[in-house]
């Protein structure tokens, strides 16, 4: 049986919709520093594809482990270990809102700035050519925002959702993340997304129709050198 798309989402995106951005060694595919941290290995890597890996990123870089089938080498220790979730579509409403603006690179600056005091995880310069990211402005100022990373065939993950503290409690990052997956099954797409296992937004994505596909073990191992 193949393995299902989602089980290794950033080989999947690397090795289909996602192949332009792909910088390659050997079977070994990465993002660019500047997009995403992210690193598609084969779901069983050989030890020609460890060191592959390691000629990608350096000595002293970082090699996700999530989706792979087996420990890093032994000589490679595990930077950090988060236990985490994926979610994938299971009826969510999903619905245009007239707020949301499509964000450009024009908008980088504050949408790192965003990221920046909400911290929803990694966010670059780059991230932004991913996909579709929406936001909503209040008074001008970017105070909430969601957009697309990783590219599966036939799927699209829902990543960067983050609102400004001071304006939580309203509904906006709800209201992106229903445009969203409006916009991706636009496409004949389903949506996706990945959450630390204690964050509390798991239960509110769930009452909106997500559900749980899998629990995931987010690492990386640091290359040695």
């Amino acid at each position: 049986m193949s393995p299902h798309p989602l089980d290794s989402p950033a080989w999947s995106a690397l090795t289909g919709p996602h192949a332009h951005f792909a910088q390659r060694r050997g079977r070994v595919l990465r993002y660019p520093a500047d997009v995403t941290p992210f690193l598609g290995m084969p779901p069983a890597p050989t030890p020609e594809d460890w060191a592959d890996a390691a000629a990608l990123v350096g000595p002293g870089g970082l090699v996700p482990l999530a989706g792979l089938d087996g420990p890093a080498p032994a000589s490679w220790p595990v930077a950090w270990q988060v236990t985490g979730v994926q979610l994938v579509d299971d009826g969510v409403d999903g619905v245009p809102d007239v707020e949301a603006v499509r964000l450009t690179a024009a908008d980088v600056p504050e949408m790192l700035a965003l990221v920046e005091r909400t911290r929803p995880g990694p966010f670059l310069p780059r991230t932004v050519e991913l996909g579709s990211y929406l936001g909503i402005r209040s008074e001008g100022a970017l105070v909430a925002m969601a957009g697309e990373r990783l590219h599966p065939p036939g799927w699209t993950e829902i990543s960067a959702v983050c609102t400004d503290p001071a304006v939580r409690g309203r509904g906006l990052a709800t209201r992106l993340v229903r445009a969203l997956v409006h916009g991706i099954r636009g496409r004949a797409e389903r949506p996706f997304l990945h959450a630390a296992a204690d964050n509390p937004a798991i239960g509110l994505y769930e009452s909106f129709g997500f559900r749980l596909r899998r629990e995931v073990t987010f690492a990386a191992a640091r290359v040695p050198g």
